[in-house]
């Protein structure tokens, strides 16, 4: 049996939980942020608390590790380091855009079955922060900074539905309009879904080093990125 934190700060909204084997026991959520300075730590004191008055030992700390704000990744990252520092258990690393897939996975029967999914974080004007899985949440291709127009994403359209979502999908809805481009309206990071992929990543031995692990801040791009996108 494997209990587990999870912490999520990635976007606006800032969400911590705790799960038994998967299912989620308690859970904190406020989308009313960005507020992660203000709720994250008693968010995580007090789930803490949960597992602790249940006599239930937590056995790892899962973090959001972006794409994402700069200012909650740290946050989230620094609060989970001090979890696992503290209590010497280990620190896994959910990669955001496969946990904004999740719930589009469990939630949405309606999808065809060949569908693709490309969950989408806001950056500004019309880029977002993208990648390409399957229904087994197999990356085929890996995150990027997109410049979205009608054409960006043609290479997977032309192959059959795509599902477009996240926050970063509703400014492109009116500019994809290819047949094959689906969009899920509402889906957030959300802690509670990280679940599935942590203890996922705890059975492999998928762990972080908690002393040297980093968000993901896309910083690889930052260097390839044309001159006018840089210097908006």
């Amino acid at each position: 049996m494997s209990c587990i934190l999870h912490i999520e700060t990635s976007t606006a909204v800032c969400s911590v939980a705790v799960s038994q084997d998967g299912a989620v026991l308690y859970e904190k959520v406020d989308q009313d942020g960005p507020n992660h300075a203000v709720v994250c730590g008693p968010y995580v004191e007090e789930v803490l608390s949960f597992a602790e008055s249940h006599a239930i030992p937590v056995d790892a700390v899962a973090v959001s590790q972006g794409p994402g704000s700069y200012t909650g990744l740290r946050i989230g990252v620094s609060m989970a380091k001090g979890v696992c520092y503290g209590r010497g258990i280990p620190l896994l690393a959910i990669p955001t855009l496969q946990l904004l897939t999740v719930p589009v996975l469990l939630y949405h029967d309606e999808l065809p079955e060949d569908a693709l999914f490309v969950p989408m974080i806001d950056a500004r004007r019309m880029e977002v922060y993208a990648a390409v899985y399957d229904r087994a949440l197999h990356e085929l291709r890996p995150v990027g900074a997109d410049i979205v127009d009608a054409h960006t994403y043609d290479e997977w359209l032309e192959r059959g539905p795509v599902c477009f979502f996240g926050n970063g999908s509703d400014k492109c809805r009116q500019v994809i309009t290819h047949p094959n481009a689906i969009f899920v309206e509402g889906i957030k990071p959300l802690a509670r879904n990280m679940a599935p992929l942590a203890e996922r990543a705890l059975a492999r031995g998928e762990t972080a080093d908690t002393a040297y692990f980093e968000p993901f801040y896309l910083k690889e791009f930052i260097a390839t990125k044309p001159k006018n996108l840089l210097n908006e």
